[in-house]
């Protein structure tokens, strides 16, 4: 390990975040992660995810909490001329900006990127839509359920063919355009690198989980065959898949034929590794239904625990289905700060930490989600150098 850095990855980066509801406020979660500086920029109203509950601590939903905890609160009326100039005088100064209204918004409001873009060229503009800046689902309203079935995910959850559409038990959707907004505004920063100027970054929750599904899209673009509902089960791969213990349910995954080999050795039927219908991946593909019967039939007998230790001694993926409680609890999320606690304005709040690791750069200090407009004033004098007879008259007018 070398030596440590003396700053966050992300340190000195000035975010302006209009986004409000997931998508937004999860890519720009990750800024503040890592070191950015974030100004989350809200109407008087309040971004629509304060009030996503119960559970609420302090009267903030912890839904809010989690996608918005280490960001500077900024509250602006952006009704207001003086607002949208406020917010026009704090892009001047940003790095990136994202926002996730429906296309057009933000140019009906002059703060589009191309009115932004010619007072900073340097700005990297994040926009974050249903289907993007382009195309005939360009204005549509979308949400994560909306987009889960518009781009096909839904066709291929549940349990069975011909079954109930299964929403998937996460926002997978916004989650995924979030990240993809930052992938996109990282790679904008890095080509500024070399020439001096920012760019607009177009994400599309449906372009983002299309791209998320290759591997189910190129089933069907490589077979012409379109795919339905598996339940856990993998079109690719057998077994593979949740099975019933005689106490609980387990998943294991047999990618190879190496891991097939140690498999049959493991369940003590070594006459299934080159039986004439399971023999190779392909085989037990084909003969799925047949094969997964008779390992329902050997797993049923023993509980979960049991499979599970005899197939980690073999090196074969597997785990409990467990549940969310099980998860906060498991010494590998503690050894991964996975759940570090933030203090709050009405205590403390346990959250969901950094999926990435920078060993030789300093970690963040963890701080809660704002309060409506609470650094409001703050981010005037630090960023725009405003003296607080301006501030307050800003307050007085109710711009601020």
């Amino acid at each position: 390990m070398t030596q440590a850095n003396q700053l966050p990855v992300l340190d000195g980066l000035k975010v302006l975040d209009f986004s409000h509801a997931l998508a937004g406020p999860y890519c720009t979660m990750l800024f503040a992660l890592y070191g950015a500086a974030v100004y989350k920029v809200e109407s008087p109203a309040g971004d629509m995810g304060r009030q996503w509950g119960p559970p609420f601590v302090g009267g903030e939903a912890t839904y809010f909490i989690g996608h918005n905890r280490g960001k500077q609160g900024v509250s602006i009326d952006l009704k207001r001329p003086e607002g949208v100039e406020l917010c026009r005088r704090l892009a001047d100064r940003m790095d990136v900006l994202v926002e996730n209204f429906r296309p057009g918004t933000m140019d009906r409001l002059g703060l589009g990127y191309a009115a932004l873009h010619a007072r900073n060229p340097r700005l990297v503009y994040v926009s974050i839509s249903g289907y993007g800046q382009t195309g005939p689902a360009r204005d549509e309203a979308a949400m994560d359920l909306i987009v889960q079935a518009s781009s096909g995910l839904l066709s291929v959850t549940g349990s069975a063919a011909g079954g109930e559409p299964v929403r998937c038990g996460y926002s997978v959707v916004d989650v995924t355009a979030g990240m993809m907004a930052t992938i996109g505004a990282l790679a904008a920063l890095r080509a500024r690198e070399a020439t001096g100027v920012g760019q607009w970054v177009d994400v599309a929750m449906y372009d983002a989980m299309i791209s998320a599904m290759t591997s189910n899209f190129m089933n069907y673009l490589g077979s012409g065959i379109i795919p339905r509902p598996m339940g856990t089960s993998f079109a690719a791969v057998v077994p593979y898949r949740a099975f019933r213990a005689s106490d609980r349910t387990f998943t294991m995954a047999v990618g190879s034929e190496k891991l097939w080999s140690a498999f049959c050795r493991a369940i003590g039927r070594q006459d299934l590794e080159s039986h004439t219908d399971y023999a190779t991946n392909v085989l037990r593909v084909k003969n799925r239904q047949a094969l997964e019967q008779i390992l329902e039939e050997i797993f049923v007998h023993r509980p979960a625990e049991h499979w599970l230790q005899v197939l980690h001694a073999l090196g074969i993926p597997c785990s409990l289905v467990r549940d969310f409680r099980e998860v906060v609890e498991d010494p590998q999320s503690a050894a991964r700060d996975l759940f570090p606690e933030v203090a709050c304005a009405h205590g403390s709040q346990r959250v969901t930490g950094s999926p990435i690791k920078f060993p030789d750069s300093p970690a963040v200090p963890l701080t809660s989600a704002p309060r409506l407009g609470e650094h409001t004033r703050l981010a005037l004098r630090e960023v725009l150098g405003m003296d607080e007879v301006a501030i307050e008259a800003l307050a007085k007018q109710g711009v601020i």
